[in-house]
């Protein structure tokens, strides 16, 4: 082990950065704007008004603030469990006989198990500024319903969660955190709203998907007096409060004189690939610096090495606004995968945009390979990964082994994003060897795409 990097790169927290960082404000092709269904129109402060919060909802549509203040009551709720460290994975290097230098930023040392509560606690605060009295939401996984829990009951807030059916089933321990924390958890979609029973109509049995779940916690909020809705991916302020993820990680390297030459994230909405990303991507638009930057998605559920770059809906049931995404269709339902915080059928607009124009590549891989690669690490590195996590872990390994080969001695950056000691029902499977990959189709993947919405703008 080298004398000169430590094992875990620690900041003090008075190195934890004090604003987020607005990548839009570098982009020159900036996203292309939310669109409102009805009127075909972009949408402006009053269209998201009953929606999100007043604040969030000029977060959401700044393009031009490069950075913004964080508050100080958010940075004090921070400081229980930021900054988080940069580790050199010196065990899993010397386990692949690579030149290769490995780093990890992880985001996991906290009671939600995961990077979400970066904007959890961001979205509460503003929520609880605004006076009203709880908000809805979704979550796939379940570490956004568990971290939006977590930041409510800090602020007091009702807290309403519409889980994935079938990671409600899948991860029941991480569902009783959340109504621990006091939130009110339902499996989606449900016969609480009107388009869960439309959806469970149309498709019985199905196992659900985020887009049906953030149907449902839309509609729950805009028909409760002193309700909103909060997302924990997807949407530029979500991208925005993640970038402490990313601003840390480059102050951390800087503080060793590390460059790193690739920088790998899962991909799922688009929160923590957003977060840990933008500072670096910032840096290559200003032309500063150059770096590779890969995107990970699953192959069941591949928005951006599959998908259309189109305008489409943020969910099954097309009561949100329009996002021009890369998207599998809003009618979309991935196979029941474990890897349920990555189940969505569209990508991030900053994100997509960023991708058309060539500042980052993408990667499919399947579940079983996944798998492979979170068991290699949890061997040598003592960390049990979340299995959306350890999507980045098989590309970064596939990398590593690559400059095997080659000789290359490359600098590879990768997020943990979070724990999986809630995901053992996934372990379980890939032990027993009773975990399969399942793949849509060309045609699948068509006739989802064959109902993309008809916009002209």
């Amino acid at each position: 082990m080298s004398d000169k990097i430590p094992y875990k790169i620690y900041l003090t927290e008075d190195e934890i950065p004090t604003q987020w960082y607005n990548v839009r404000a570098d982009m020159k092709n900036k996203p292309a704007p939310l669109i409102n269904p009805g009127t075909g129109k972009p949408l402006g402060l009053d269209d998201l008004a009953p929606i999100f919060c007043d604040e969030l909802n000029k977060q959401e549509l700044d393009n031009d603030t490069k950075f913004f203040d964080i508050p100080e009551e958010i940075l004090k709720f921070y400081k229980m469990y930021r900054p988080s460290p940069l580790v050199r994975a010196y065990f899993l290097e010397k386990a692949l006989g690579t030149p290769a230098k490995i780093y990890y930023k992880f985001e996991g040392n906290n009671t939600s198990g995961s990077h979400k509560l970066n904007s959890a606690i961001a979205q509460a605060y503003y929520a609880k500024k605004q006076g009203l009295k709880g908000v809805t939401t979704e979550t796939g996984a379940g570490q956004w319903g568990t971290a939006l829990s977590m930041a409510c009951s800090y602020f007091d807030l009702d807290c309403r969660v519409y889980m994935v059916k079938c990671s409600y089933e899948q991860k029941p321990f991480r569902r009783e955190v959340m109504r621990t924390y006091g939130a009110n958890v339902t499996p989606s979609p449900s016969d609480t709203t009107n388009v869960g029973r439309k959806i469970l109509a149309e498709h019985p049995g199905t196992t659900g998907s985020l887009g049906c779940a953030i149907s449902e916690a839309v509609e729950a909020a805009v028909s409760t007096e002193g309700y909103r809705y909060v997302l924990g991916s997807v949407l530029n302020q979500v991208l925005l409060h993640q970038t402490i993820i990313g601003l840390e990680t480059q102050v951390a390297l800087k503080k060793y004189g590390i460059k790193p030459d690739m920088i790998i994230g899962c991909a799922g909405g688009g929160s923590n690939l957003g977060g840990l990303v933008s500072p670096f991507i910032g840096e290559m638009l200003r032309g500063e610096a150059n770096y590779q930057v890969i995107a990970v998605e699953p192959a069941s559920c591949p928005s951006f090495t599959r998908g259309k770059y189109a305008y489409d809906f943020c969910d099954t049931g097309m009561i949100c606004p329009l996002a021009k995404m890369y998207t599998l269709g809003s009618q979309f339902i991935p196979s029941a995968s474990h890897a349920g915080g990555l189940r969505f059928h569209g990508m991030s607009s900053i994100l997509s945009q960023l991708y058309h124009d060539g500042y980052m590549e993408a990667r499919a891989v399947e579940q079983t390979a996944v798998f492979e690669a979170a068991q290699k690490f949890a061997r040598v590195e003592g960390i049990l990964p979340a299995p959306e996590s350890s999507h980045a872990i098989k590309v970064a390994i596939d990398e590593a082994l690559k400059c095997k080969e080659t000789g290359e001695e490359k600098t590879i950056v990768f997020g943990l994003t979070g724990t999986g000691y809630f995901d053992l029902v996934a372990y379980e499977q890939f032990n027993s060897k009773t975990m399969t990959d399942t793949i849509p189709t060309d045609e699948d993947i068509a006739a989802s795409l064959a109902k993309l919405p008809n916009v002209n703008f």
